[in-house]
């Protein structure tokens, strides 16, 4: 049980930590358009996955690491996360019982939220935002099968290291 505790938050601080690299590359400006939330998609894997070890709160430290890392407002990912992890695990137990394709169109509803509440953040700062930035919303379920098959991938890999080292 300590074990796969332990490979969850192993797992779990893993994949948040490629996801904010992921979230840092500097993509071209068309690829930027498309490249859609990661940071937001391992989070919304794990409220799925293990709700318990995803919390509200940890959505909002990451959502402030996120904007560290970005130079945004500080807070405007933190409130985008916590509005959309707080979705996500209340709704966690009648999502995993949808076919993939519904998963997908549910976390782009949830995507749609986060990108909402950063839309409203940054309107408020006279900030322009293009047309074009609505396009990651798409992209993030277009790719959710993708994070779910990856991610699902490392925390068997992890397992398997820790049931070897016994």
């Amino acid at each position: 049980m300590v074990q796969t505790r332990q490979v969850t938050l192993l797992g779990y601080w893993l994949t948040i930590i490629v996801a904010m690299a992921l979230k840092i590359i500097p993509w071209s400006t068309p690829v930027l358009y498309l490249t859609p939330d990661w940071v937001l998609l391992v989070l919304i894997y794990w409220a799925f996955a293990t709700p318990e070890t995803t919390s509200v709160g940890k959505a909002w430290f990451v959502g402030l690491l996120v904007d560290v890392l970005t130079g945004q407002l500080l807070g405007q990912y933190a409130l985008a996360y916590t509005v959309s992890i707080y979705l996500s695990v209340k709704q966690h137990k009648r999502i995993r019982q949808f076919p993939l394709i519904q998963q997908s169109l549910f976390v782009c509803l949830i995507l749609l939220v986060a990108h909402i509440l950063v839309f409203w953040v940054e309107r408020i700062n006279d900030q322009a935002v293009p047309l074009q930035s609505w396009l990651p919303v798409l992209t993030g379920g277009i790719v959710w099968p993708l994070v779910l098959l990856a991610i699902r991938k490392i925390r068997f890999f992890l397992s398997l290291c820790v049931a070897i080292r016994l």
